[in-house]
């Protein structure tokens, strides 16, 4: 998993990007990689992923609440997060 922490980081239509810290763990557990931390905001931190396709999907299902991820998977990738956010 490529994790950069680059302030200067700006979003493309190549990227997605979220402050969401559920939606990002949801797609951190389903295997999509962040491909940046934006903390320019001292107050919360942007994630940013490699669009896709099945990423798409993956957000679509997130907000419609229909997207299954492993329990123990998903807050695993909750703890990793937290680590990254505050580790720096």
């Amino acid at each position: 998993m490529i994790m950069t922490q680059d302030t200067t980081y700006l979003a493309t239509e190549d990227h997605y990007s979220t402050y969401d810290l559920g939606q990002s763990a949801a797609l951190v557990s389903l295997g999509f990689q962040i491909v940046a931390f934006d903390k320019s905001n001292p107050r919360k931190i942007q994630f940013v992923f490699q669009r896709s396709a099945e990423l798409d999907k993956a957000v679509e299902a997130y907000w419609d609440d229909q997207l299954q991820v492993r329990a123990r998977s998903m807050f695993d990738s909750v703890k990793m997060l937290k680590n990254r956010i505050y580790s720096a």
